[in-house]
């Protein structure tokens, strides 16, 4: 059964420890006392037992607030403190209740009958059983609480260092993006080319912009990825001219699924500093993006020299194709395929099939970037 906010009723009764104390105790012992009037009626005590009875039920009451507190401060010690002190405290407290019990019942229901010694301990043996049992249901419950508590504490640690970790991953910009864009406006400020530098400037400013604007955790569709790799594009452009050549291949379905924002400019990253930079002719490089058993399938490949000169295509200064591993494992588990193959003729593809996610409205929204 669940509460009115969704929590099973279990978690709203314990929300407030106080209440749920206060109406586990009342309702406890006057069901004991229902229970010891009844039993009386069964064996034909008449309701001459009610009076005994209701001091049995408040002396047990008041003894167990006494027990509470006593537990209370003992409950996060080692176990063999708290069951030595619990055992003592439940015997100190059982021989007063068995004394006020038999005290009871010889004044208000069998007045001809004087307790001497150690009669007034008559009923200890049932006094211990009832005070062991309340305490059993005592400490069950606050090691329930305890439980319960560290292990919301836990899963919000967790939760804290999964978020850091996805910042650490989603944050780590190449620097040699970065330094080679700036170098470049510098290039084109010290040629007074003001309107391209201007115009990187901005691009850059875009850019950067878009990579700090969602939450490391969100997702973005691939739509608006793209649209975030052409701001990247239109700075490397400017640097390597027709040199470099990309095409997006994404079909409509495609365009709609939902990816960690920022997981595939390292790629092109790494097809850019590994296949254009090192060739005079430049590379061609192919971004695809299919949606296949509702899986959503994308490679990006290039024409540069492949393994054989581009070996350290997956090792990477800055973001590497481990942190695309990272960021895939911390999104989705092993529900995810994460492949680097030759690309024929020549060349590198990387493989991305992750599950189809999609949704109405975008997490981060590629207006705030540009």
């Amino acid at each position: 059964m669940m509460g009115d906010r969704g929590e099973p009723w279990i978690e709203q009764f314990f929300m407030r420890k106080d209440r749920a104390f206060w109406i586990l105790q009342t309702c406890g012992w006057l069901g004991y006392g229902l229970l010891r009037f009844l039993n009386g009626l069964v064996n034909k005590m008449g309701l001459e037992y009610l009076a005994p009875t209701l001091i049995s039920t408040a002396t047990g009451f008041s003894l167990s607030l006494i027990m509470a507190a006593v537990f209370r401060h003992i409950v996060r010690y080692r176990a063999p403190v708290v069951w030595s002190v619990s055992a003592l405290v439940v015997f100190l407290c059982a021989a007063p209740f068995s004394i006020i019990e038999v005290w009871g019942f010889s004044i208000f229901f069998a007045p001809t009958w004087e307790p001497h010694g150690l009669q007034f301990l008559g009923t200890i043996l049932i006094d211990v059983t009832v005070l062991t049992a309340w305490t059993a249901l005592y400490y069950s419950i606050n090691y329930y609480l305890m439980l319960r508590h560290q292990m919301e504490s836990m899963l919000a640690l967790s939760a804290q260092a999964h978020a850091a970790q996805l910042k650490m991953l989603r944050y780590q910009l190449n620097p040699h993006f970065l330094f080679n864009t700036l170098n470049s406006i510098s290039t084109l400020v010290m040629l007074k080319e003001t309107e391209r530098a201007t115009a990187m400037l901005s691009r850059l400013s875009s850019f950067l912009r878009y990579s700090l604007v969602g939450e490391p955790s969100h997702m973005v569709t691939l739509e608006q990825e793209a649209r975030a790799l052409e701001l990247y594009l239109d700075i490397e452009r400017m640097r390597f001219e027709e040199r470099l050549r990309v095409s997006f291949e994404i079909s409509p379905a495609a365009q709609e699924a939902l990816l960690p924002s920022l997981l595939l400019q390292p790629l092109v990253e790494n097809a850019i500093k590994y296949a254009v930079a090192p060739s005079e002719d430049g590379a061609d490089i192919c971004l695809k993006a299919e949606v296949l058993a509702n899986r959503l399938c994308i490679t990006i490949s290039d024409t540069g020299p492949g393994f054989s000169v581009g070996a350290k295509h997956s090792d990477s200064s800055g973001v590497g194709l481990a942190n695309i591993r990272d960021r895939l494992s911390q999104a989705y588990g092993d529900d995810h395929r994460f492949e680097l193959g030759a690309n024929e003729p020549h060349g590198v593809v990387v493989r991305i099939e992750i599950p189809f996610q999609r949704t109405a409205r975008a997490t981060v929204d590629m207006e705030a970037a540009e």
